[in-house]
C-alpha cells in the first residue's frame, strides 16, 4: 500500500472562513500562530467542524483491496475515482498460470496473512485469468474478481470527513487493511496540518 497527497487547500484559507462568521479578519495572523490557534479552538475544541469543511485533501492510494475499496466507499461524504476493471483487466490476459501465492502473483492480491484465504484468492486469480484468456469480455469476467484483488484510486476528502475516517479506521475493531491505511493516510499529510487530526488517531482519541 501507498499513499501519496496530491494536493492540499492552504489553513489560511479554513481560518479566514472562521473569521467571516465574526468579520475579524483584523485579528488574523496570515496562517500564524493565531490562526491555528482558532482552527483548533473553534474546528475541534468547541466543535464548529463545518468550518473544517473548506480545508480539502487529495490523496492517490495504490495497492489496497478491493475490500478495503468497499469498505472505503463507505465514506460518503468523500469522491473516489477508481481504477477501471472495464480497462485495466487487460493486465492478466499475458500472465501465466498462477500456481503459488509468490512475487507475481502479489502483484495483484493484497494477502490475508493466512495461507488458507491467500490460496483461495490465488485460485480465484487463476480463475480470472483463465476467463479472460478464453475470450470473456472484462465487463462479465470481474464477477469472478477476488475481494483481494489490488486496485488504486485518487481520492478526495474534507477535514471534517477525514476526522470521522481516521477516528473509526484507526480504531482496533477496523479491518486491519483500513487501520493500516489510516495510518498512512495520517502520515501523509502535511506536517503543520496535522494537529487538527491528532485526537480522531488511536490511541490519542479522547473520549
Amino acid at each position: 500500500m501507498k499513499v501519496t497527497l496530491l494536493q492540499h487547500t492552504s489553513l489560511t484559507v479554513c481560518a479566514k472562513a472562521i473569521r467571516t462568521c465574526w468579520q475579524s479578519f483584523d485579528r488574523g495572523d496570515n496562517g500564524g500562530e493565531k490562526d491555528l490557534e482558532l482552527i483548533d479552538r473553534v474546528g475541534n475544541k468547541n466543535k464548529h467542524q463545518s468550518t473544517l469543511e473548506h480545508l480539502f485533501y487529495t490523496f492517490y492510494i495504490a495497492g489496497i483491496s478491493r475490500a478495503a475499496l468497499q469498505e472505503l466507499a463507505r465514506h460518503r461524504v468523500a469522491s473516489l475515482s477508481v481504477k477501471s476493471t472495464r480497462y485495466t483487466l487487460k493486465e492478466l490476459k499475458t500472465e501465466h498460470p498462477f500456481a503459488e501465492f509468490d512475487d507475481r502473483a502479489a502483484k495483484y492480491l493484497v494477502s490475508a496473512g493466512d495461507s488458507r484465504v491467500d490460496r483461495a484468492s490465488l485460485i480465484a486469480l487463476e480463475n480470472l485469468r483463465s476467463l479472460l484468456a478464453e475470450g470473456i469480455g472484462n465487463d462479465r469476467a470481474k464477477y469472478a474478481l477476488p475481494e483481494s484483488y489490488r486496485t488504486e484510486l485518487t481520492w478526495s476528502i474534507n477535514a471534517r470527513s477525514l476526522q470521522n475516517f481516521l477516528s473509526l479506521r484507526s480504531s482496533p475493531h477496523a479491518l486491519w487493511e483500513m487501520r493500516d491505511l489510516a495510518a498512512a493516510v495520517f502520515a501523509a499529510l502535511p506536517d503543520d496540518h496535522k494537529y487538527i487530526f491528532a485526537e480522531s488517531i488511536e490511541p490519542n482519541k479522547t473520549a
